[in-house]
This record gives C-alpha cells, sequence and structure tokens, in this order.
C-alpha cells in the first residue's frame, strides 16, 4: 500500500442503465486522487450499456456477470477482483450519483484521524436538490424496529463539517477496507436488494471496526433509479419487509431480536388491515400485498430475487 495515495477500486453495477451510467463515469473520470481504478460491473442488461460504456470509456474495466444477480451479488464480483487485484479500498458507487472530485482525499483524510474506520460514507445529496441532504447517517429505534435518517431532509451548513459515527453506511456510496472484507466476508447474496450493508456494516462492528460518515466526501443521487415509484414500488416493499426480517435474524441475540420482532409483528398486521381495506388492483392493494409476500418468503426460507409478479404486477 502507498501510504500517501492507497490503491482504492471504484465499483459501478450497472443494470440496464447507461445514462446513468455514463454521467457518473463522466463524473468519476474528474475525481482528483492518483491511485484509483475503475471498475464497471454489469449485471446482464439486455439494453447495449456494455457496448456504448466499452466504446466510450475503453479505460474502464468491465466485468460481465451475465445475469441481474442483484446488488449483494453482483457487486461481490467486484469487489472479490479489486481485492484480487491489490486494491487496499474498494469504494461501492451507484450508478445513478454524481460525485464530488474530492471525495477520495476525503475518506482518505478521514482515516488517517480514524485508524480503526473500517467502512467510510460520504454525505449523500438529491441530485435535483445539490444543496439537500438524503442521506448523513442513521440511527436505530428498538421501539420501531426501524433506522431513521440522521439530516435527511435538512439544506446543507457548509460551515458544519463533522465527521459522525453511524450505525451504518448507505451502500449507494460505501467505501470499505479490503483487510475488513478479507475478515468479514463478502456481501450476503440472500438480501438480493436493500440491507445487506446493513448487515456488512453490522458484521463489520462487530469485528472491531466503526463506521465513519464522512461530510466532506459527497456525492449526489438520483433518487431512486433501482425502484421506479420510489417507496410505493411493490419490489421496493418487498425486499423492505423480507430484508428487514433476515438482517434481525442474522445480527441479534435470541432475546434481542424477540422483542423486535414483537414490533415487527404489530408492523404485519397494520399491513394485513391496509390490505383488506383497500380496494381490488388499486396501489396500496399492491403495496401491502407485496410486503406480506416478502415477510411469507422470509419464513419458507425463499431469498434471492423478488417473484416476478412483484417485480411486474397486473391489477386485478
Amino acid at each position: 500500500m502507498t501510504q500517501e495515495a492507497p490503491q482504492i477500486s471504484i465499483l459501478i453495477l450497472n443494470w440496464n442503465g447507461k445514462e446513468d451510467t455514463i454521467e457518473c463515469l463522466e463524473s468519476v473520470q474528474k475525481i482528483d486522487y492518483p491511485n484509483y481504478k475503475i471498475i464497471l460491473v454489469d449485471n446482464g442488461s439486455i439494453d447495449d450499456s456494455v457496448t456504448i460504456i466499452r466504446e466510450k470509456f475503453p479505460q474502464v474495466l468491465i466485468i460481465e456477470n451475465g445475469a441481474n444477480l442483484g446488488f449483494a451479488a453482483g457487486n461481490n464480483a467486484g469487489i472479490d477482483y479489486a481485492i484480487s487485484q491489490g486494491a487496499d479500498y474498494v469504494f461501492l458507487l451507484n450508478n445513478d450519483t454524481v460525485v464530488d472530485p474530492k471525495i477520495l482525499w476525503a475518506f482518505i483524510h478521514a482515516n488517517e484521524k480514524y485508524p480503526d474506520v473500517g467502512i467510510f460514507g460520504s454525505q449523500i445529496y438529491y441530485y435535483k436538490e445539490p444543496k439537500k441532504i438524503w442521506f448523513a447517517g442513521v440511527q436505530w429505534l428498538p421501539s420501531q424496529a426501524r433506522f431513521i435518517h440522521t439530516g435527511c431532509g435538512n439544506i446543507d451548513n457548509e460551515d458544519v463539517k463533522e465527521i459522525q459515527f453511524s450505525e451504518y453506511i448507505c451502500g449507494c456510496a460505501l467505501m470499505v477496507k479490503s483487510e475488513v472484507v478479507k475478515k468479514i466476508g463478502m456481501l450476503e447474496p440472500k438480501y438480493f436488494l436493500m440491507w445487506e450493508e446493513v448487515d456488512w456494516c453490522y458484521r463489520a462492528r462487530r469485528a472491531g471496526y466503526k463506521c465513519l460518515l464522512v461530510p466532506e466526501s459527497k456525492v449526489w443521487h438520483k433518487i431512486s433509479s433501482s425502484f421506479s415509484g420510489g417507496d410505493k414500488a411493490p419490489h421496493y416493499q418487498y425486499f423492505w419487509w423480507r430484508n428487514r426480517l433476515l438482517w434481525v435474524e442474522r445480527n441479534f441475540s435470541f432475546l434481542e431480536a424477540l422483542s423486535i420482532y414483537k414490533v415487527i409483528f404489530r408492523d404485519i398486521l397494520r399491513q394485513l388491515r391496509k390490505y383488506f381495506n383497500s380496494q381490488s388492483g388499486s396501489q396500496e392493494r399492491l403495496k401491502s400485498q407485496a410486503a406480506l409476500q416478502g415477510v411469507k418468503d422470509y419464513f419458507f426460507r425463499q431469498f434471492g430475487n423478488c417473484p416476478a409478479w412483484v417485480r411486474s404486477p397486473v391489477k386485478q
């Protein structure tokens, strides 16, 4: 490792998102840092993403997975390659983002101050509202069995640059030390999409590492290209509900998990009421149906991608 500028591999996952990915790559090419490589992992795109990106960015290494493996397994292919090539850090970056040119130096300078940190995160802003914060760390609320985003919706105060520790770092812009991956393993593929970075961060913390939010590392995110319709999309609801249950199972003791499951059971009852009180074929009914399918699939140990009907629901 070069002490002054350790090697960083920037890993961008693409799935039929060439327009966003091209803008992201153009942004990444402007980063002011002397020792980084760009790796694009394509998750089986059926558009002409790979052909166009290869022509436009010949210096970018492209890994073709051949199928949509999801966020976790898709990124794992790139993480494994980056570490095998000597990367000291791997920076996971959503393809629907643009970055500040100083983003990597901000991470490295933070690591010099906090050497016990294993995972670093950017402060993330709304793409269409460049001063408005979307992610600046999280807090876990046991009584509600969920996280709250601290600072979400606030307008950035340029005078406030407090580095803070966070329960987890958003996978949209997350840099991990290679030594951490070697110690705790890769992202868990069962999640497919959502909660996998939360799981990763909790595993890192149990291994003795901290998670640090670095405000001077800035990213602007188009919320959200992975979910057309945002949190109203049925497949968002499916993954959120199923994977929250899986995350609790994997990261808490039996007694801790039991108390959290009690809260989640109350939430499930609310979803049932929403389902039966909503009109057949309505968006509200589809959301509740997908959420309940996620709960069912958790208990029947059906992980990975969601059922086809959840991603493309047919209104009845």
